[in-house]
């Protein structure tokens, strides 16, 4: 359909129209007439569709109202009058992005389908929520998803439970998480942004009902509403949808949502905030020291892209001059960055890690000492064009790693429209690319350093430092505080208070009605394509190399992986290959400093990275495989140039750098730390599994808190270790990188296939010739049941085992069971009930299971959650329309659109699986004609599981302690 400017359509007065050349799309901006609502329409041939509504919602304050309103409005609303039809679509859709999420100055609804019949279906329920929520019909919401005081019987302590209130205390239990909160609290005061949208602990339990329902009254509006539609569907019908069901009803009003500018520092403001740490540890080494600077404005597009590659250049890179020179002077183990331009005034931000609290004003002077030398002799001009390349490749090839095109480009949209500015103009990168390469021939980055960084007062300094046992006098303070408040109670209120929770129980444990769930509109199994997807892979022979090609459409991206069998290490190097993949490319080599290195690696390639990858047998739990991978992307024109980086490293890359791989060593420790408060869920399933798999074990040696451990030993006994490691380096590089022991897999079309044979040689000639064999690893798997022990103050809890060694099998409809317990039983005992933010079971192939959640208050309760499972699979009575929702909810996480370098990555996971086509059909078939006797007979399978009783807890150090007969042994994570 042609659009003209100027016209009405459905209500929408087309406001702009043209052409965004570097998405291949048409964009429209309209503005519905009635309401003022603004619409962006990126229209396309992506049949994955996006619909999206957001509001502008700046928080007053740092109750989280934003984000439990986000949450709220998903449980029920006019026409769909469930207790959570935002559970229900994740069961019965075949959406491809399903999610709500709160930023500091809006929140978002976006959703995506590839199927129109359900993509119309998404919109429905979304637009019903946000504009008509059953949070004025049912205060229980609020107490679910916010917080409110619990308590069952008098005698009962009384504590705080809810939600949202559950995941900020994991939230804030992370010092990286508190540090980052602190940026722009210290930067903008006088703004929303000095406050937590998402929401403080300590401040949640402030917010009231009638704020609440303010609140959404006034922002929650047509006139205050940023719309948005992608793809390829039928924009006019959609329009009309929008309209007719919806925006016609309401009239347009003035709404002062506007985010107001912070007025510029007279100079640079200094801050210190305190972290928990426990009693026995050191506090030495242990602060964050933190700079941060304002830059511009959302609208200054140019700028913001420079400071995206100005942040690579100083932070990023293993050449990174301002991280080398912190590093270089013991400032911190870790050094790291972030640029922010997706608020209305974005900053810079500078962080060491793990840093002497006493080192502060140093830590300042050598960063602007290092900002003015590199403003007076100029940043080397390869440095600018490697990471110029890195950006733009990143732009080009528009791979998102599995998050639809439409929503990502939808952030983009907002991240200027929000502010009033050109909604393409962050998707426009060309004329921005060219205007920053001006760079590689003038001082334009250096101006930019001396303006935003060196010469502006707009800045904060921020030291966080541990302080002992923080945790324990914090929730001591609480239990007085509440102790204090129920005293307080007479015995009518705290009758009320009881009352409200016994009401809260009942809503939460009383099903919706069939009426009420007919409501939720669904889809049929006529529906779904009854054909599993076939992944590319063709086995062919380069001069006795096995090389897996995967013909498949990359816009001339070449995705070369070398696969060297891992399992040829005796088992004392297992940590040492790890430790070889992290340092790689970040040292020096026989020909090039690490500095140049990582400059030819951005100038001629989109990556290289090495990384140890484990697979499982399908149906065989003990049998895996192990690769040390080589990953890499380039255009297929510098396919040549990036074999021979690849093989200089592999062949040449010298481990006598003492220095540099101490920093290296540190560096990873760090992010393993932050990955114990941001994916605790997945350290503990990972954990329990290496209880009883001989996979699992092997990856706790070379990704888990075994290898966590090994880089601290490292770490603390660095000199009397050094030769060791250094030998060790070599040694497994010697045994490794070898042609007998070479596996390659190539993405690319047929066309293309010629390149990679010609660039084969420049790996095959580089590497060695000795013969290497497998060795037989005899792990031993052993119940451990251990409590990890954090100043984290909620829980992971993880249990799990094998049903292939109690001599069960693997079907698809596993996968059924997994989203039936995942939407219905797990969630509604653990999240809705026990106040988790979630819950994750899995059955795989291999015949491992585990169920894990996520912040989670709770941790005897929750493990007798998992013990019921049986009992609640052998009576499941699911009727035949609600058993059809799971199987579509399943055949949804089968069907996620996959880029071309997902496609490889999924096909070389099945070749090494022992996986094939016919298999996936098999499975997918399984699914589809799963019946409810199969979910009936899954109890005794799951039984099997819960009594081998393998657990594994991480979370805080007194609640484990206070369970401590539930576990085999206690041991502090962090070190």
């Amino acid at each position: 359909m042609t659009f003209k400017i100027g016209n009405s359509y459905n209500g929408f007065k087309l406001i702009e129209e043209k052409e965004i050349k570097e998405v291949k799309s048409i964009g429209r901006v309209f503005e519905h007439e009635k309401t003022g609502a603004k619409l962006i329409n990126i229209s396309n041939d992506d049949d994955n569709k996006v619909f999206a509504i957001g509001f502008r919602t700046p928080p007053e304050d740092s109750t989280g109202l934003p984000h439990i309103l986000e949450h709220s409005v998903l449980c029920g609303s006019r026409k769909f009058d469930t207790k959570e039809p935002f559970v229900e679509l994740l069961k019965s859709s075949l959406n491809t992005f399903l999610n709500a999420m709160t930023y500091p100055d809006k929140t978002v609804y976006p959703v995506a389908s590839r199927n129109n019949k359900d993509f119309k279906n998404l919109m429905d329920v979304y637009l019903d929520a946000v504009l008509y929520p059953n949070i004025y019909k049912y205060p229980e919401i609020f107490m679910q998803e916010g917080w409110h005081y619990s308590l069952e019987n008098k005698e009962d302590k009384l504590k705080y439970n809810g939600v949202v209130y559950n995941e900020m205390k994991g939230a804030y239990s992370s010092p990286d998480s508190l540090l980052f909160r602190k940026i722009t609290e210290t930067l903008y005061p006088d703004t929303p942004y000095s406050h937590s949208s998402g929401g403080d602990p300590e401040v949640i339990p402030e917010l009231t009902y009638d704020q609440f329902i303010s609140f959404h009254k006034k922002y929650y509006h047509p006139s205050n509403s940023y719309i948005y539609l992608y793809g390829d569907g039928d924009v006019n019908e959609q329009l009309r949808f929008i309209n007719d069901e919806y925006l016609k009803d309401f009239d347009r009003i003035e709404i002062d949502s506007k985010i107001p500018l912070q007025k510029p520092f007279e100079e640079m403001r200094e801050y210190n905030y305190t972290y928990s740490l426990a009693e026995e540890d050191s506090i030495e080494n242990k602060s964050f020291l933190n700079l941060n600077f304002s830059i511009g404005s959302s609208l200054d597009t140019e700028t913001n892209l420079a400071f995206t590659i100005i942040e690579y250049i100083l932070l990023e890179t293993p050449a990174a001059p301002l991280k080398k020179a912190l590093l270089d002077n013991n400032i911190g183990k870790s050094v790291f960055g972030e640029f922010d331009d997706g608020l209305a005034q974005p900053y810079f931000s500078i962080v060491a890690k793990d840093a002497n609290e006493n080192d502060k004003e140093k830590f300042k002077k050598i960063v602007f000492e290092t900002l003015g030398k590199l403003v007076k002799d100029g940043i080397d001009k390869k440095l600018i064009e490697a990471s110029i390349n890195k950006i733009e490749f990143l732009l080009r090839e528009g791979d998102f790693r599995g998050q639809p095109t439409g929503i990502v480009y939808y952030s983009k949209v907002m991240d200027s429209f929000l502010y009033g500015g050109d909604p393409f103009i962050n998707l426009q990168y060309e004329p921005l690319i060219e205007s920053v390469k001006k760079a590689l021939t003038s001082r334009y980055f250096e101006d930019l350093i001396e303006k935003y960084l060196i010469s502006s007062n707009h800045s904060s300094i921020v030291l966080l430092k541990p302080e002992k046992g923080l945790n324990d006098r914090k929730e001591k303070e609480l239990q007085d505080k509440l102790s204090r408040y129920k005293d307080s109670l007479s015995e009518k209120e705290l009758d009320e208070v009881i009352e409200k929770c016994k009401n809260l129980k009942t809503r939460q444990m009383t099903p919706d009605t069939s009426e009420a769930l007919k409501t939720i509109p669904t889809l049929h199994i006529s529906d779904i394509d009854k054909k599993a997807e076939k992944l590319p892979l063709e086995i062919k022979n380069k001069d006795g190399v096995k090389v897996l090609f995967h013909e498949t459409h990359t816009n001339k991206i070449a995705y070369l992986k070398l696969l060297f069998n891992n399992k040829v290490l005796p088992i004392e190097l297992l940590p040492y290959s790890k430790l070889l993949s992290d340092v790689l490319g970040k040292i020096n080599t026989k020909n090039y400093d690490y500095g140049s290195l990582s400059n030819e690696i951005g100038i001629h390639s989109g990556s290289i990275s090495f990384n140890v990858m484990t697979y499982v047998k399908s149906g065989k739990p003990q049998e895996f495989s192990a690769t040390f991978m080589v990953k890499s992307k380039a255009l297929m024109n510098k396919l040549n140039k990036t074999c021979e980086l690849i093989s200089e490293i592999l062949g040449n890359t010298l481990f006598d750098d003492k220095d540099k791989i101490l920093q290296n060593i540190r560096e990873i420790r760090a992010y393993y730390e932050m990955m114990l408060f941001n994916s605790g869920h997945v350290v503990a399933a990972k954990r329990v599994m290496s209880y009883f798999s001989p996979k699992a074990s092997y990856d706790e040696v070379i990704s888990g808190i075994g290898y966590y451990k090994f880089l601290c030993d490292l770490d603390k006994n660095f000199e009397s270790k050094w030769d060791n490691i250094k030998n060790n380096l070599n040694n497994v590089r010697e045994c490794l990188f070898n042609k007998s022991n070479l596996t390659v897999s190539f993405g690319g079309e047929n066309e293309d296939y010629n390149t990679l044979e010609d660039a084969m040689p420049i790996i095959i000639n580089s590497l060695g010739d000795k013969k290497v064999s497998e060795v037989n690893y005899d792990f031993e798997v052993n119940k451990e049941n251990e409590g990890l022990l954090t100043q984290g103050n909620v829980q992971y809890v993880a249990k799990g085992g094998n049903f292939i060694d109690d001599g069960f099998n693997y079907s698809g409809s596993a996968l059924v069971v997994e989203t039936i317990l995942s939407f219905d039983y797990l969630w509604n005992n653990v999240r809705v009930q026990g106040g988790a933010y979630g819950v994750v079971p899995r059955l795989s192939r291999s015949g491992n299971m585990f169920i894990t959640s996520y912040r989670d208050p709770k941790l005897k309760e929750t493990l007798d959650i998992y013990d019921n499972v049986p009992s609640y699979l052998k009576n499941a009575d699911i009727d035949e329309d609600t058993m059809t929702k799971y199987i579509i909810g399943t055949i949804r996480n089968l069907d996620t659109p996959l880029t071309a370098s997902m496609k490889t990555e999924y096909a070389i996971e099945e070749y090494y699986m022992g996986i094939n086509f016919e298999d996936r059909q098999k499975e997918r078939t399984e699914v589809i004609e799963t019946t409810i006797e199969d979910i009936r007979n899954y109890a005794p399978l799951v039984e099997s599981v819960m009594k081998q009783n393998h657990i594994c807890v991480l979370g805080n150090e007194k609640k484990i302690k206070d369970n401590k007969d539930i576990f085999g042994k206690l041991i502090t994570v962090i070190e």
